[in-house]
């Protein structure tokens, strides 16, 4: 048995604390709001963000911050919310633990990776990241689920080996930028596949976006640092295709919203959660631009979200570029090499 501490009350952090209680360990799930974590210690379940999930016995919902204390502390706050709470956790973690984070995303500010922000603010612990195709309400739900953690090779298998269960299996991969680029970017993607869903649009350009999607992705990771062939993994194709298509997916949700017609701030509103993929447009974008990478369903992805450009132009803009031939981009993203 070790001791964890998952900080976030989320769905994805409630479903990591359940999962790993029930795995033997002792675990507490902190949260900030403390009328929230008493209903969820007298219910026994997280009701606003993961209903019909009991919570074991061995999981103590809480306000504690000294609980951070703990040989693992898994981080489960959105994106945009990693830089304030790695100082706000920074007191009371162990020193020389491992944080594992679990949000996917970029920071809009700096352009950082996730992982750069905690070694940044979280000097002296071990920071590793978990990513792949796992959505919350199924995790929660012990259906079977495969992730990939990245980090250092001692501290990935320390991680893997406290994570894995029966019906959660956890493969380790020392690319930390493939990883993390690959868990961010797929969000993107997932929105434009939405938006064509909301379109009316089939199979057919669901599958092209993806293909296509996930050749942007590759494109700017190897640019970025990362291993070509982490996008053919968990964190990369696999992480996409259950993004794109689950009825769980916020970013698939919010796009088939948009495709409708409805405004962005109306969608976002009626999610209810954070829809990482927007901010996340908005970095891919300016990085695509910066790096000088060719992401045309990024960019209208962008034009989209925060030009008021018209979906259905947008899908004919992307229909009508210029000719290439296919196996330009995977030598260019240099699988072969």
């Amino acid at each position: 048995m070790s001791k964890v501490a998952v900080y976030g009350a989320g769905s994805w952090g409630s479903a990591l604390a359940v999962l790993l209680s029930k795995a033997g360990h002792q675990v507490s799930l902190i949260g900030r709001k403390a009328d929230e974590m008493a209903q969820m210690s007298k219910l026994r379940e997280n009701v606003r963000y993961l209903p019909g999930v009991v919570l074991p016995s061995g999981l103590t919902p809480t306000t504690d911050v000294t609980e951070l204390n703990a040989d693992l502390v898994i981080l489960s706050v959105p994106s945009h919310n990693i830089r304030e709470a790695a100082r706000f956790i920074k007191p009371n973690l162990r020193p020389g633990g491992i944080v594992v984070n679990t949000a996917k995303g970029l920071e809009e500010e700096t352009h950082n990776r996730l992982s750069e922000v905690l070694k940044q603010e979280l000097t002296g612990q071990a920071i590793a990241v978990l990513s792949g195709p796992s959505h919350a309400e199924e995790v929660g739900r012990d259906i079977p689920t495969t992730v990939v953690v990245a980090s250092d090779v001692d501290i990935a298998e320390k991680v893997q080996d406290l994570m894995m269960t029966p019906k959660f299996r956890v493969y380790t991969n020392p690319d930390v930028i493939g990883v993390e680029l690959g868990g961010a970017l797929k969000n993107v993607i997932a929105l434009c596949t939405g938006i064509a869903e909301g379109l009316g649009f089939g199979d057919n350009t669901k599958a092209a976006l993806m293909t296509r999607g996930l050749a942007e992705i590759a494109r700017l990771g190897v640019a970025m640092g990362g291993h070509p062939l982490t996008f053919a993994g968990l964190s990369g194709v696999g992480d996409l295709i259950v993004t794109c298509t689950s009825q769980h997916s916020r970013n698939r949700r919010a796009g088939v919203a948009l495709g409708q017609g409805k405004p962005l701030d109306t969608v976002l509103h009626d999610v209810g959660m954070v829809v990482e993929g927007v901010r996340n447009t908005r970095v891919a974008y300016q990085l695509s631009l910066e790096k000088n990478i060719s992401m045309p369903i990024t960019q209208q992805a962008y034009k989209v979200l925060f030009e008021g450009a018209d979906p259905q132009i947008a899908v004919t803009d992307l229909m009508m570029r210029g000719k290439r031939h296919e196996l330009e981009e995977v030598v260019e993203m240099s699988w072969f090499k």
